[in-house]
């Protein structure tokens, strides 16, 4: 009878391969790759850390894409300090096929914006005329887009204007208008009998080229041309430099919008969810804020949180949601704003006013049992809060 005997060196090899591609080094793996989308992109609403890990002879692909230089090279060094082979296949974005057009201008009174390149995709969040956004990767006719509070979402073509840094530097630099009012028009004709080039909404932003009579001459992201009624609007730059938030203006602003309907990821008079509507009247007043009520809840100074409302001042934040058990974790759902007397307005169905007494007629019973806490914003910008002035510099 003949044996065949393995050498100690191929042995060794053998033993050193199987542990490199078995289980227990691919979850090794896993984790590196959990642990580094945690730390870096801990919520997938404002950074992307897509990345997955297959074996291939005996070396590690890692594909995917992310919009963190650091952590794809944090994830690429935890995984050489475990002598792990990898070929790097993470696409960081901006995507080269944009080719350099890395910026856009937001081309609609108002876009909506998507949790996938398809209109019959959830509406997650939207964005208005004038506003600025990076522009991250193309998908058919559809942009992944990144807006000023780093919400992430898909716009379709008509929603935007793709520009290189050339063309949005000009932008930036230009003469701009913002609108005021709730709602109105831009007009082909400094009149209102000539046809309308386009709604507005609050918070348009349009370039001016001009005056004639009582109105700008204006020019939108694509060129189209049209003409916004003085009394409506005004200078951008004057309008940042005059804007201050503060407990009046901020009540005065969210009663305007009183009676406008509710739409879930509606950010603008045309419609707005319950942080939609919070967001869009610290706009007005000059602030960028975190989209989302469970964002919202994260940014300013905690007043109070056992329900004690006299410590509330106009202007500050009320949330609403169920507190942690030992099967879930906290849930932050509604959010609406304190205006005084008892009396906070919100989102909910439309624009409203409720109250937190009970012998008020607009008692809300409902809210007030699964109220969570309050927090203040004005004289507090802790979180992701920006200035209006600051959103160009993306």
């Amino acid at each position: 009878m003949k044996y065949r005997y393995l050498s100690i060196p191929l042995i060794i090899f053998l033993f050193v391969s199987l542990i490199a591609c078995g289980p227990s080094h691919e979850r090794d793996i896993q984790q590196k790759i959990t642990n580094t989308s945690q730390h870096f992109a801990p919520d997938s609403r404002v950074a992307l850390f897509d990345v997955e890990a297959k074996s291939n002879d005996g070396k590690w692909v890692l594909k995917g894409e992310t919009n963190l230089p650091k952590a794809k090279e944090a994830l690429l060094d935890s995984l050489s300090a475990m002598n792990v082979t990898t070929v790097d296949s993470i696409n960081v974005l901006p995507d080269d096929e944009l080719e350099g057009k890395t910026l856009g201008i937001i081309n609609n009174s108002v876009a909506n914006l998507r949790s996938r390149p398809s209109h019959p995709a959830q509406l997650v969040t939207q964005a208005t005329l004038g506003m600025p956004v990076k522009v991250l990767r193309k998908e058919g006719s559809w942009y992944f887009i990144q807006t000023p509070d780093d919400y992430l979402s898909w716009v379709d073509y008509g929603g935007i204007h793709q520009m290189g840094q050339e063309e949005y530097e000009e932008w930036k630099s230009a003469d701009k208008i913002i609108y005021l009012e709730t709602n109105g028009y831009a007009y082909e004709q400094p009149n209102r009998e000539s046809l309308k080039v386009s709604d507005l909404v609050s918070g348009s932003i349009l370039k001016v080229t001009g005056t004639e009579g009582n109105y700008y001459e204006v020019s939108y992201p694509d060129g189209r041309t049209g003409f916004v009624n003085r009394s409506e609007a005004r200078s951008f730059d004057d309008w940042k430099a005059s804007v201050k938030a503060s407990e009046n203006k901020l009540v005065e602003e969210a009663k305007s919008m009183k009676g406008a309907p509710y739409l879930w990821g509606g950010t603008s008079s045309k419609g707005m969810d319950c942080s939609g509507f919070t967001k869009t009247i610290y706009f007005m007043n000059g602030w960028i804020i975190p989209r989302d009520a469970s964002q919202q809840v994260h940014a300013g100074e905690l007043v109070d949180s056992t329900g004690h409302f006299e410590k509330l001042r106009p202007g500050d934040l009320l949330f609403f949601g169920s507190e942690a058990t030992e099967e879930r974790d906290r849930r932050v759902v509604h959010v609406g704003m304190w205006i005084g007397n008892d009396e906070f307005i919100h989102s909910a169905g439309r624009v409203k006013v409720s109250s937190i007494d009970p012998e008020a007629e607009n008692y809300d019973e409902y809210n007030l049992n699964r109220y969570l806490e309050s927090r203040r914003y004005l004289q507090h910008k802790e979180g992701n809060i920006i200035d209006v002035e600051d959103m160009y510099e993306i």
